[in-house]
């Protein structure tokens, strides 16, 4: 990527006039330019072994596919666990998550363009008229402005761009007139009213048929959106615009990114998560590249690549020298506040920035992307997915992973700048992982929690978008794509726009009106695209040098060197600031340091101790800030510790057939009773007591003996129940929620607590399900009968439960 006044850009001089169409073109090719060039200590991969993980790819998107088509379509996404679809307001609420489901078989449409990339070019053509015949977009239903633009409008797009390349090479979509296009006009017209405010930021909600602000719609009342979700409009709206020739999506899109350019802060270029709709007051006040402000970055780049204007670039360049300034820290990249960005504003990171080392290929920054995507591989070698979030020493913060594609994202375009055949077996590890812990009977189910490899009844529509289209692409060679993927851009939710709409329609003003641009210090990082040609030869050992030192950064502790410590104390000789989790009360050093940092300490009656920051007592204003980030670090801390005093989930693993340990509920543990976590796993057949409340002496110890028993709560005491089904002869029981409804998707983890006398006397291990995982496996004995469960601190290998079975059968 060339700066604005131009320079090389792929290794392909760029002329300093050049026509608009041909700067788009050059820096697309950064998107998957790439050169037969392999590190040292990475052995290239066959032809045929490519061909075979290839093949296992499609095979993974058929399981996925199919089963949505079978079980969930019309709606908008398969719940894999129950086999069947979700359809808003009968499944209880997620929040904002079911923001993306509008009635308007969502994952149907944001699978379009997949089909094509994966050579399914008779499946995208019956989909296509599926969506033509069924799919309505005049719902009453209150969706997010974001995820409707970049999973429906880009789904539409991506198809339409598609539908039209197939139409010209004379096989397929000869029938097609456009209809996906004028959807899409259809769905823009709808969005549109979002952008009513003064300031031309979008309100974060809509409803498909009565709009916004209006009694009937529901929604208008916010004030406040992410900057993600108000700068994630250019690429969907430009191209609908240029696409049919109304200029209106674009002028509205660029408007919302001027305002968020213009309300950046100006001291340090950065930009917060959240921002007022209405007075453009930033309400989040700490910046990132994570979750809220992602794609914001991705999509200010983008755009110079897809429309050719330089103010974009520009933007962008200001922004990425903010961000290599304040935010990496090399390989972390950690939030910071944007009215003080040497302070950070957590220890903690979230499994969305894992695209920006994709985003800084396409930049052209090639050592941080290679830094950062190690360490989040080695995460994943640790945790086999990378968990929503994670902290500076790489411990679980939040144990989901909804099969996010990001990192498959970064993954193939690092492959594709690099040819680095390392990158093909990251990919390999990626295709295992998820067949080895994801994939259930009815497609593929989300992480609860990774560290016990429990499920989520859930299969989000992005991952069939850009998952199984990253995977196929990092393993597929040009001829096995029927089109030139070069010719296209991808989108946040990987949907391909057209490279030649930048000389399309050009009635938008190239030039936005903006502030003047800061002098940037561009000495720490290239601004061009990486060129292997020069990049590797003379040094071969280059990327894998990167990544080594990183190999066992996640085992470890994290090394000091990767927290920064403020320069002004290198340069002085000064010690690093004191970090929370070295305090001790006792130790007078510590004592002065909390002083000279504003912070007081009070003793309190009941033996706790307690600390308060007044920063205008602080020996200066860097003191200040030190203690400011002393007392958040503390508040985490303490949070930490409250976490580990209690019991973490448990994971009951289905083992027999047709489940063969796929599907992992999320359990809750006891207070008593066998410790799963310093004991065997327990494993047996699932029997109900009777009575089912398990309140009194058991009428069936025929039934229950040597088996888990299935209890319903309520009525008497946990410990109670567990007495009752061991005299009965029970080697493990399982509680099941009486409220019906209740999830693990929903509610917290739930510890059953003992009767408050000694319950030593109790051998056997109890977990708790709440009542939609415990009907999965009342639904499974209805079924099959025989139901096998394994009761475990973590779900055991798939394989190894398969080898048990096999086994037992023998």
């Amino acid at each position: 990527m060339s700066e604005a006044g131009g320079g090389p850009g792929c290794g392909s001089p760029v002329p300093q006039r050049a026509p608009w169409s041909l700067v788009a073109a050059t820096a697309a090719l950064c998107l998957v330019s790439a050169t037969s060039v392999w590190t040292a200590g990475a052995a290239p991969m066959s032809r045929e072994e490519k061909q075979k993980l290839g093949n296992q790819v499609l095979e993974m998107f058929d399981h996925a596919y199919g089963n949505y088509m079978e079980h969930a379509y019309p709606a908008d996404e398969l719940m894999p666990l129950t086999c069947r679809g979700r359809v808003r307001g009968q499944e209880p609420s997620r929040g904002d998550v079911d923001d993306a489901l509008g009635k308007f078989s969502l994952t149907l449409i944001d699978s379009l363009d997949t089909l094509v990339v994966l050579n399914k070019t008779k499946e995208f053509e019956d989909a296509v008229k599926k969506v033509l015949r069924d799919v309505n977009l005049d719902n009453d239903v209150v969706v997010s402005v974001f995820e409707t633009n970049i999973r429906v409008l880009g789904g539409l797009l991506g198809g339409h761009s598609l539908a039209i390349m197939l139409k010209e090479k004379g096989e397929y979509m000869q029938w097609y007139n456009d209809e996906l296009l004028q959807m899409a006009k259809q769905l823009g017209y709808k969005l549109l009213p979002a952008f009513n405010t003064t300031s031309g930021l979008p309100y974060p909600r809509i409803n498909l048929k009565f709009g916004i602000r209006k009694p009937e719609a529901r929604t208008g009342t916010e004030t406040d959106t992410c900057t993600a979700c108000a700068g994630t409009l250019i690429l969907e709206f430009a191209a609908l615009s240029r696409f049919t020739g109304a200029t209106i999506f674009e002028e509205y899109a660029r408007k919302a990114l001027d305002f968020l350019w213009e309300k950046r802060q100006r001291s340090s270029n950065l930009v917060g998560v959240t921002i007022n709709i209405h007075t453009g007051d930033w309400v989040r006040k700490d910046s990132g590249v994570g979750a809220g402000i992602d794609s914001y970055y991705e999509y200010l780049l983008k755009a110079y690549v897809l429309l050719g204007d330089d103010s974009f670039l520009e933007r962008f360049n200001t922004h990425y020298d903010a961000i290599m300034r304040y935010i990496s820290q090399p390989p972390l990249l950690l939030d910071v506040h944007i009215h003080k960005p040497m302070l950070n504003a957590r220890t903690w990171m979230d499994a969305l920035l894992a695209f920006f080392p994709g985003l800084q290929v396409l930049k052209g920054d090639i050592r941080p992307a290679i830094e950062t995507h190690e360490m989040l591989y080695q995460v994943i070698k640790k945790h086999n997915f990378l968990p929503e979030a994670f902290t500076t020493d790489f411990r679980v913060h939040w144990a989901q992973h909804p099969l996010r594609p990001e990192f498959a994202e970064s993954t193939y375009f690092l492959y594709k700048a690099t040819g680095d055949p390392y990158y093909l077996e990251v990919g390999k590890t990626l295709i295992d992982n998820l067949n080895k812990y994801a994939r259930v009977p009815c497609g593929f189910a989300a992480m609860k929690d990774v560290r016990t490899g429990s499920h989520e009844d859930r299969m989000d529509s992005f991952f069939l978008a850009e998952m199984f289209k990253y995977l196929y692409l990092l393993f597929a060679d040009k001829e096995d794509i029927i089109f030139d993927i070069e010719d296209y851009i991808f989108t946040t939710e990987a949907h391909l726009l057209p490279l030649w709409l930048s000389t399309t329609n050009q009635s938008i003003s190239k030039k936005n009106t903006t502030s003047e641009y800061t002098e940037l210090d561009d000495s720490n990082f290239d601004w061009t695209c990486p060129n292997t040609q020069i990049l590797f030869p003379n040094d071969p050992l280059y990327a894998q040098s990167i990544r080594e030192p990183l190999k066992n950064v996640v085992d470890k502790s994290c090394p000091r060197g990767i927290i920064r410590v403020r320069e002004e104390s290198f340069r002085s000789g000064a010690k690093p600031p004191l970090r929370a989790r070295d305090f001790m009360a006792t130790n007078p050093e510590h004592l002065e340091i909390l002083k000279k940092m504003g912070v007081s300490l009070i003793h309190l009656k009941d033996g706790r101790v307690q600390l308060v920051q007044h920063a205008i007592q602080a020996a200066s204003s860097i003191d200040a800030e030190d203690g400011l980030r002393f007392m958040q670090e503390m508040i985490e801390l303490s949070s930490q510790q409250q976490k580990e005093q209690q019991l973490p989930p448990r994971a009951v693993q289905i083992v027999s057939h047709p489940f063969f340990g796929r599907v992992v509920l999320t359990a809750g543990p006891a207070q008593f009773g066998l410790d799963l976590s310093k004991h065997k796993e327990t494993r047996g057949f699932v029997a109900s007591s009777k009575p089912y409340n398990g309140c009194s002496e058991l009428t069936n110890p025929e039934a229950v003996v040597g088996k888990i028993a299935l209890i319903q709560r309520g009525q008497c005491m946990f410990a109670e129940k567990a007495r009752n089904i061991q005299n009965a002869g029970a080697i493990g029981g399982i509680v099941i929620d009486d409220n019906e409804g209740s999830s693990s998707d929903t509610a917290p983890l739930f510890q059953m607590a003992g009767d408050g006398k000694d319950t030593d006397d109790i051998k056997i291990p109890m977990l708790f399900l709440f009542s939609k995982e415990g009907s999965i496996i009342l639904d499974a004995i209805r079924e099959y009968e025989e139901v096998e469960v394994l009761l475990s601190d973590k779900a055991k290998d798939r394989e190894a439960a398969g080898v048990f079975l096999r086994s037992v059968a023998s």
